[in-house]
């Protein structure tokens, strides 16, 4: 079979550094911290990615600070997403889109009414100037590793001129892995003190089990009686979707007579495929018309469904922030294949099955491991659960916590 075209590999997916196996402990909170006020960025909140690192920090913070003052700087329709958290909390409406002309100047303006001892943007852009002392999470840098096809060079410079002003200026980054700390010293030449890793956790919602009955029903809307491979997430040109689908193609044949797995699915759960035209073809290219089926965005109820009932996870994505697909599918008992590459063996472990993202044959040889190796499976399905269990959302708030108040404490 004929490999995949190529897709671009910038320099630090090739990392030599050993990736970080557990997630450092809570730092002990220091005695006699006073209550602080802070602002956070929640115009995002509803969205993906970075929204639901929103929501569940600010979620997590409303139970672990509860002492503190809180202000959230968005929309009504963004504050519904993170749920009753409490008179400690207030909205300060400003709706203007962060990635605005007009954002990065009108926003000083708000920040400086406010009055706020730290304030948290939870994602990459920052407005050209703020009041006052403010803190960024970083979660990764593929626009800049991956560019948008349509932006022009000049319009690609400035922007990663923008983004390095507003991390060069932030008291803190945050980032939520070692490998995404890495990249950030070395493609934008930022000083290594400058940063704390903090990570994330599994999407508390996501996280939940689905009912048995609720899965049989959404099979059954679905039409899918056969055993299936699964794959969750945006596709886009560093998910690496044309390899994996011809690694399927590679393990679909080779399980072509065998007992259990010769009508063997792949299932594709994320963006709308008609942009990706690319995936397409791979498609065609297999010859597997029939046996993969691409849902686009589904209810979380239904994606909780899916993630039970997949007799694999297979994720072997070129670059990743942190990557929580497939942690999202261990919460769910469900065996994983994913990259050996960026931040995804920082983030799993053990606990997944490790591969090449760039050799369809070798993505093939860990799917078919998983698929016949019954003591494996349970063994990864074992590991996937402990997994899980070393990130947690609350552990996360405390030492975003510990970060506002070393930042209000220099500005004292």
């Amino acid at each position: 079979m004929r490999d995949a075209p190529p897709l671009p590999i910038c320099e630090p997916l090739d990392s030599s550094s050993a990736p970080v196996t557990d997630p450092p402990p809570a730092e002990t909170p220091r005695p006699g911290q006073r209550p602080l006020l802070i602002g956070i960025d929640i115009r995002r909140a509803g969205e993906f990615g970075v929204g639901i690192y929103t929501k569940n920090l600010v979620r997590s913070l409303a139970r672990v600070g509860s002492e503190h003052r809180y202000v959230l700087v968005g929309g009504p329709q963004n504050r519904e997403h993170l749920g009753d958290l409490g008179p400690n909390f207030r909205l300060v409406n400003y709706t203007r889109r962060f990635s605005s002309v007009r954002s990065h100047f009108d926003y000083w303006f708000v920040l400086r009414a406010l009055g706020v001892d730290v304030f948290h943007i939870p994602h990459r852009w920052v407005p050209l100037s703020t009041p006052a002392p403010y803190v960024v999470t970083l979660h990764d840098l593929n626009n800049l590793f991956f560019p948008k096809e349509q932006a022009s060079v000049s319009m690609q410079r400035l922007r990663r001129a923008v983004m390095r002003r507003g991390l060069q200026n932030a008291a803190r980054i945050i980032t939520v892995s070692q490998a995404t700390r890495r990249d950030a010293i070395k493609k934008l030449g930022l000083s290594d003190d400058r940063f704390t890793t903090i990570y994330d956790a599994v999407d508390e919602q996501v996280a939940q089990p689905a009912p048995e009955e609720l899965r049989r029903l959404t099979l059954e809307r679905y039409s899918v009686k056969d055993p299936f491979v699964l794959y969750a997430g945006r596709i886009q040109p560093h998910k690496n979707i044309p390899r994996l689908i011809e690694a399927f193609a590679v393990v679909k044949a080779q399980l072509e007579n065998h007992w259990k797995f010769h009508n063997l699915k792949l299932i594709v759960i994320g963006d709308d495929l008609a942009r990706y035209p690319e995936v397409r073809r791979a498609v065609m290219r297999g010859r597997l018309q029939d046996s993969v089926r691409f849902l686009g965005f589904v209810p979380l109820e239904t994606l909780r469904c899916f993630y039970n009932e997949a007799t694999a996870f297979l994720f072997p994505s070129l670059y990743e922030g942190f990557g929580m697909p497939p942690l999202e599918a261990m919460a769910h008992g469900t065996p994983v294949v994913t990259s050996s590459v960026s931040s995804l063996p920082e983030s799993v472990g053990d606990a997944a099955e490790l591969v090449n993202p760039t050799n369809v044959f070798d993505i093939a040889r860990g799917l078919r491991k998983i698929l016949l190796d019954d003591e494996y499976r349970d063994e990864l399905r074992k590991r996937g659960f402990e997994r899980v269990k070393k990130f947690s959302w609350d552990r996360s708030a405390e030492r975003v916590l510990e970060v506002y108040h070393e930042v209000a404490r220099k500005t004292m």
